[in-house]
């Protein structure tokens, strides 16, 4: 086995092997273990997860060092993408309905978690209270990576947003991340120094969380107003938002020394306050992002496993199991707790007990600082969040998938039942262009328009279950004709299941 291990990393090595090459190897065998996972029933990001633990520095080594050493910016795109699908995803009627369960969800769970894991490493991995107290905040944290994709697709599939469940996991699994990492930071000045100021630690959490907040909102603002002065087509828009993005990202380090402040709740921001002020254009750049996050998807989960130390995790052994375990059972508690007075049944609070066990993101990204550090327990500390990752991203990815199909309800006539037809049919947004195949003239779609018609008897052999089905009327402005707006040829048509497709007839221009 070494011997064909060498023989690999020589072929890959070779003179001409670079970042391509890695890049490759993540699309092809990511999308295999992601297929194949799929096949059996099972979320394909466990396949993915999979397949950077086996190409990655500690196994076969098949990534080379230049792919590791920017793979954390990759990473951090990846997951740049998903956040602001997260945002534009994320309605004001909705979370003013889970404000409250959302806010406890935030800090309660991780409280809890963060106490078991002191009690059992204290007395199983024999560490003293802070470095216990260090694994805890390391534990505690949810896994972005794992859970917003996850809670995006069941929203696209409109499963459980009657009640805004993903909309709740979403908001408080964000805020959850920024209250341990703030924990984390002050424990590990304590154990540095002993002079931290934990009280003084823990008021900067709000700052972080309302400055994080304000950072994306002027910013979306800002945005909606240059999309409505500038008629850019929705690729340009969508690397303007991006860009944005990553800048927040960018001012959360820059600032970390001056004032705490929560980048990635502000990428969120940015696709909220967008959403709100243009459902249209909030939609037309969430599609982009949407076929955007297929690659992005790869380089996250690919790239997260290859961070997987298989070596430092079996170190942990049966006692890290157990913390982990003891862990997971406070923090289910206190998820359960936190929904307490909801309107959610019982079903619906064990799956987002489910749905808070995940972890992955931050304990690949912090789970070694400890060790840097000179944290005495640095390694085992380490060796437990790896394992963490090891047991509860899979775990948890295949429970979301699992409950989420069985017990959360499907809203009837959602709106995502409009998003589905539109993505079915390749439908044109309002100010995008289009073109007339058979008479080759441009058009601009200026108007549209959602609504139910009565479904015939069977439609593709599958009666609605509703009595309707959802339709979209467009209206198109002959946009060649010298006419000023408001002037000129309209036309009205009427795209559903049942109706002739757009593409039959039409191309949607994709001009800047």
């Amino acid at each position: 086995m070494p011997c064909e291990v060498a023989t690999w990393q020589g072929i890959l090595y070779s003179e001409g092997h670079s970042m391509s090459i890695d890049i490759a190897l993540i699309i092809l065998l990511g999308l295999s273990g992601d297929y194949l996972f799929r096949r059996m029933k099972l979320p394909g990001l466990v396949g993915m997860l999979l397949v950077g633990v086996v190409i990655g520095p500690y196994v076969l080594n098949l990534i080379s060092p230049e792919m590791v050493t920017v793979s954390g910016d990759f990473r951090k795109i990846a997951l740049i993408v998903i956040l602001l699908r997260a945002g534009f995803e994320l309605r004001r009627d909705t979370l003013n309905r889970v404000g409250r369960a959302a806010l406890t969800m935030s800090v309660v769970p991780a409280v809890f978690e963060i106490a078991g894991v002191m009690l059992a490493a204290t007395s199983l991995l024999g560490m003293t209270c802070l470095e216990a107290a260090i694994l805890g905040t390391i534990l505690g944290a949810v896994s972005p990576a794992v859970v917003v994709p996850m809670m995006i697709d069941l929203m696209d599939r409109g499963l459980g947003t009657n009640k805004g469940i993903p909309t709740l996991v979403l908001g408080a699994s964000s805020v959850d991340d920024v209250f341990v990492i703030v924990l984390f930071t002050a424990l590990l000045g304590m154990h540095g120094s002993g002079d931290v100021n934990l009280w003084a630690k823990l008021a900067g959490i709000p700052v972080s969380i309302v400055l994080g907040i304000a950072a994306g909102l002027i910013p979306g603002y800002l945005l909606y107003l240059l999309f409505k002065t500038y008629d850019w087509r929705p690729p340009k828009r969508t690397i303007v938002v991006m860009g944005t993005a990553i800048v927040l990202t960018w001012l959360e380090n820059a600032l970390e020394h001056i004032v705490p402040v929560a980048g990635l709740l502000g990428v969120m921001a940015v696709g909220f306050v967008i959403l709100e002020k243009s459902e249209g254009i909030a939609h037309i750049i969430s599609q982009k992002l949407k076929k955007l996050w297929m690659f992005a998807e790869l380089l996250l989960f690919v790239l997260v496993g290859a961070q997987v130390n298989v070596q430092v995790a079996w170190k942990a052994g049966l006692a890290g199991m157990a913390v982990i375990g003891t862990g997971l059972l406070f923090r289910s508690l206190g998820t359960y707790l936190s929904l307490l007075g909801s309107d959610l049944n019982v079903r619906e609070k064990l799956f987002c007990v489910v749905a808070y066990i995940p972890k992955a993101t931050v304990q690949a990204a912090i789970g070694a600082v400890p060790l840097a550090a000179g944290v005495a327990s640095g390694e085992l500390i380490l060796a437990v969040a790896v394992l963490s990752i090891l047991l509860t991203a899979p775990i948890g990815a295949i429970g979301i998938k699992v409950l989420g199909e069985r017990v959360l309800e499907r809203g009837e006539r959602s709106s995502l039942r409009f998003h589905e037809l539109r993505d079915g049919l390749g439908l044109p947004r309002v100010g995008e262009r289009i073109r007339s195949k058979e008479f080759d003239t441009v058009w601009k779609v200026i108007e549209e328009k959602e609504t139910w018609i009565e479904a015939p008897h069977k439609s593709d052999g599958v009666e609605d279950r509703a009595g309707a089905i959802p339709a979209i009327w467009l209206r198109f402005w002959r946009e060649d004709t010298g006419s000023g707006p408001g002037m000129g040829k309209t036309l009205y048509f009427r795209y559903s299941r049942v109706d002739p497709r757009f593409d039959q007839y039409w191309e949607i221009l994709y001009d800047w």
